[in-house]
């Protein structure tokens, strides 16, 4: 009876509203998502709502401080549809992309940056956001004293770190921004001739610099962390369609798993 008793507990705890794809989402955070699904993870989720056979119900918070806690972990939606894949507050699912950092710098200057120890970075001015291995990566090269540091978390209905940068780029207040590579080629869309890119690679002088993506559930719920990846295992080629359409630059899944 006992053993009965704790399997029906575990099924009532991991129970989960299956009328809709009830996800939790930042409401101003392009390219990833935004409040009238323009998003890739939009579409995304939105693939995964009709392979489910139920619609799309949002619940918006800015990505932030609490965002978890105030949100997938208290029940307000299901799932989160792109989450690190070693997410401290969540569970996180199997990664379905991997991504680096990009530099970008003005069209016109001409520069030829590929890398951060790049001798030419030594005459410019640099965009970073602090507390990441960027950051890390550019005070061990002596470079320090030459960035301009942007937040790492702000509310996005404020605010765009991305757009921020892109923005001082292009009005000669900083020479490169260093930033995640789908923001800096959101960035390239935006600004169409404007801006140059060149994606990092996995690590440079043993800072890593590529990370896996993944979705994000709550702990203690296998099933449905199970069902999310039988849906990104069975459409992986229309997800990957989606990722190069926002031109997400995307390095192979089988290195660096956490």
């Amino acid at each position: 009876m006992l053993c009965g008793s704790l399997r029906a507990d575990a099924q009532a705890v991991e129970a989960v509203d299956r009328s809709a794809l009830r996800v939790c989402a930042d409401p101003a955070a392009m390219p990833f998502s935004s409040q009238d699904q323009r998003g890739f993870e939009d579409r995304i989720a939105a693939l995964f709502a009709k392979d489910l056979g139920v619609p799309v119900h949002y619940t918006w918070f800015p990505n932030t401080i609490g965002f978890y806690r105030r949100t997938l972990n208290v029940r307000r939606c299901d799932i989160v549809i792109g989450a690190p894949a070693d997410a401290e507050m969540a569970q996180s699912t199997k990664p379905y992309y991997r991504s680096t950092f990009a530099i970008l710098t003005r069209s016109a200057d001409h520069l030829d940056i590929s890398n951060l120890h790049d001798p030419a970075l030594k005459q410019t001015r640099i965009g970073i956001q602090a507390r990441t291995p960027v950051a890390d990566l550019i005070a061990r090269n002596g470079l320090a004293d030459q960035t301009r540091s942007y937040d790492l978390m702000v509310d996005s209905r404020i605010t765009s770190i991305g757009n921020a940068m892109a923005a001082d780029l292009l009005a000669n207040k900083i020479d490169v921004a260093v930033i995640w590579g789908p923001v800096a080629a959101y960035q390239m869309k935006l600004h169409p001739g404007a801006l140059r890119m060149a994606v990092l690679g996995e690590a440079e002088d043993g800072v890593r610099l590529a990370y896996p993506i993944a979705m994000a559930v709550r702990r203690g719920e296998p099933q449905w962390r199970a069902r999310v990846e039988l849906f990104l295992n069975s459409h992986s080629g229309e997800i990957e369609a989606i990722l190069k359409e926002a031109a997400v630059p995307l390095l192979p899944l089988d290195q660096g798993q956490p």
